[in-house]
């Protein structure tokens, strides 16, 4: 019998992740079942569970897909020289994170941001996604700094406020634009943008007081 090819074989697991992470991304993760993934994939039981042992391993293997994902894109920005103005910075992250799964489309629309927020709230009850979440922030965290301390010594931010803390806020900016998408629609990028640029003004000539 001819050997199947290592190609075919992730090419394969590939068409269970992504079928499954729509199915996920659309229902949740606990109120999909195997059967709901069987069907979006069109394959047989045999077939999905010769790579995935169930519904748990699955899970985490999309959970941990989307965290190294997004960490990855995070510290690239944050390698990008010259550093770009923030609100390019944070516009550029936040285009290439909604555009990392163009398959993931449900009546129009990419679910990534709903997939993301059930990435995130899986972590909240296994110990071992939460710490894969908590290593990446990390490291996600400490590249951001040296973009702060880059913006600082160009004279593009206050030097009176620590790296962390904008680091931190920059961040949870890209956090919360990607939670309102995933809870209200789409949102165009340049809001971000726009949105960040204005927060930058506050206290420049022009600006209210």
């Amino acid at each position: 019998m001819a050997r199947v090819s290592q190609e075919h074989l992730d090419a394969r697991r590939r068409q269970i992740l992504d079928g499954a992470a729509l199915c996920f991304a659309r229902n949740g993760f606990h109120a999909t079942s195997m059967q709901d993934v069987l069907k979006e994939v069109d394959l047989s039981a045999g077939a999905v569970y010769r790579y995935f042992s169930g519904k748990e391993e699955l899970i985490g293997a999309i959970v941990t897909e989307v965290l190294d994902e997004i960490r990855d894109t995070f510290e690239a920005a944050a390698r990008q020289r010259p550093i770009p103005p923030p609100d390019v910075l944070m516009g550029s992250v936040m285009n290439k994170i909604l555009n990392m799964k163009p398959g993931l489309m449900h009546e129009g629309q990419s679910v990534f941001p709903r997939l993301v927020v059930q990435v995130w709230t899986e972590t909240l009850r296994n110990e071992d996604l939460s710490r894969v979440i908590n290593e990446g922030y990390v490291k996600v965290r400490a590249a951001w700094v040296k973009v702060v301390e880059g913006y600082q010594d160009a004279g593009m931010m206050r030097a009176d406020v620590p790296p962390e803390s904008v680091a931190r806020i920059m961040i949870a900016l890209a956090q919360g634009f990607a939670a309102q998408m995933a809870l209200f629609g789409a949102v165009p990028v340049e809001v971000l943008r726009e949105g960040f640029r204005g927060l930058m003004s506050m206290g420049e000539p022009g600006s209210r007081s």
